[in-house]
């Protein structure tokens, strides 16, 4: 029967109370509407009536959490704004240095010189727009979702995971099963906005990004490389430092929960679009693909909706999208159907053994790992220097290097630059309204301070300040 002949009025009704419904179109069903033989204009009133489920919990000033979601830890500068709470964040993000440096951060392959092969820029914007894409369906907050997306990478350290392990190796682990993991890029995606990233006010003042409380949970409750269904938002308001390991705990919005399944969403086709450009799959390769899709979305039983044989990332994000859209509801959580989650755990899998351990990129992480080692071992060399102001003139012969770490250390410690008057604090000189981070009396927080400057390079700044320090 189509929907014309069931009757809108009673659709409503029976859909809102759990009723009967079209033949197939049950709630909690694990079939795509496309599957009960409907026409696509019956599909058009299907969506009518999906759209917006989600309306009621969105955040926004009818929220419990509204007063909490939008609380900033300092109150930025008053403007008149025509812009909402969650859009100055998203625009403070945009315009601050860390998101710039994405452009030049590896996503998967280190350091491309191929303008088509997706970076860690490109990869948030695709976060961004699967985020804004599923809230604007649910009847979510596009605007929140949005800013944390663009934000959710720029803690995220040169190449890639591989540069994350890297510096983690670096620092000594803590004791006790409950010890924090030393780094990890979704805790210093908040790092940086809350401590490190500035903005001129309109004093031309330096000034920290001070984000809402909603958008800086998203940013540390993001890690989308945990396998989840049913994701639903914690109840309670936390301290965001508290939180000992990436996965761990559950975003405090449902925009923030969608932008942790927006992640996975975003690279798992992307990232066998740009192995294709790289000709790093063979053929017993795609043929593996094509056994992925025969054992899950085309396995006999299945109601999976396709749009295409492709698997691409057009193909791919969208169909991830309706099946998400489809199968999510307030009861059960934000979750795929049972053969689409087993096609996303399939596909990891095939990316983790064609693409991400191929022994290119396993080269190169031998590369990766000598460049960071040598500039970390450079800048502890510093630390004498550092107390008496002259870690300029230790870094003297690496140009590059020398300025850009001393800057930092005056924006973010409490180092004093040595003049002719004796010790000077440069910060108002140079108009940083920042706080000092970091003791530089302190060895153990020196080297905090030294892992923080360099997570905050680009892989090809990284590799030129690894040339000045190698090269005779």
């Amino acid at each position: 029967m189509g929907l014309d002949g069931y009757g809108w009025g009673k659709l409503r009704r029976d859909w809102s109370g759990g009723g009967a419904v079209p033949s197939g179109a049950r709630n909690g069903t694990t079939e795509s509407p496309l599957a009960w033989g409907i026409s696509a204009k019956d599909f058009i009133i299907y969506n009518f009536f999906m759209k917006n489920s989600f309306f009621d919990v969105r955040c926004d000033e009818k929220s419990e959490k509204w007063e909490m979601a939008i609380k900033r830890e300092i109150p930025i500068y008053l403007r008149n704004d025509i812009r909402s709470e969650f859009e100055r964040d998203y625009t403070r993000i945009l315009h601050c240095d860390a998101y710039r440096r994405l452009k030049h951060k590896t996503q998967v392959f280190y350091a491309t010189k191929n303008d088509h092969v997706c970076t860690r820029m490109e990869h948030v914007m695709h976060v961004a727009s699967v985020a804004s894409t599923i809230c604007k369906f649910l009847g979510l907050n596009e605007k929140l979702a949005e800013a944390i997306a663009l934000g959710h990478d720029i803690g995220h350290a040169p190449f890639g995971h591989h540069g994350e392990d890297c510096l983690n190796s670096l620092m000594e682990q803590k004791e006790g099963a409950n010890a924090p993991k030393k780094f990890w890029h979704e805790r210093n995606s908040l790092f940086f906005a809350d401590y490190i990233e500035t903005l001129p006010d309109p004093d031309g003042i330096q000034q920290p990004l001070n984000l809402t409380y909603a958008v800086r949970d998203g940013l540390i409750c993001h890690c989308g490389e945990i396998d989840q269904q049913g994701i639903k938002p914690r109840t309670d308001a936390m301290d965001l430092y508290s939180i000992k390991r990436p996965g761990l705990i559950q975003p405090f919005t449902w925009e923030g929960c969608v932008v942790k399944v927006a992640d996975k969403i975003a690279y798992l086709g992307r990232d066998i679009e740009d192995a294709r450009q790289y000709h790093i799959l063979d053929m017993a390769a795609y043929r593996h693909i094509r056994e992925i899709v025969a054992s899950t979305l085309n396995a006999k039983g299945s109601h999976a909706f396709r749009s295409g044989k492709a698997v691409n990332t057009t193909v791919l994000i969208n169909d991830l999208i309706v099946d998400l859209c489809e199968q999510s509801s307030l009861e059960k959580g934000l979750c795929f159907s049972d053969e689409y989650f087993k096609f996303i755990l399939e596909l990891k899998k095939f990316n983790i053994a064609h693409i991400y351990n191929h022994w290119r990129l396993r080269e190169f992480t031998v590369y990766a790992s000598n460049c960071l080692q040598t500039i970390y071992r450079t800048l502890m060399r510093t630390y004498d220097y550092a107390l008496n102001g002259r870690v300029e003139r230790a870094l003297r012969y690496f140009p590059n290097l020398s300025g850009t770490f001393e800057n930092w250390l005056i924006k973010h410690s409490n180092y004093k630059v040595l003049s002719s008057n004796g010790l000077i604090d440069k910060k108002k000189v140079l108009r940083y309204n920042t706080e000092a981070v970091f003791n530089i009396e302190d060895r153990e927080s020196y080297e905090k301070c030294v892992i923080e400057f360099i997570s905050g390079m680009t892989d090809s700044f990284a590799m030129q300040v690894f040339g000045e320090i190698i090269e005779f």
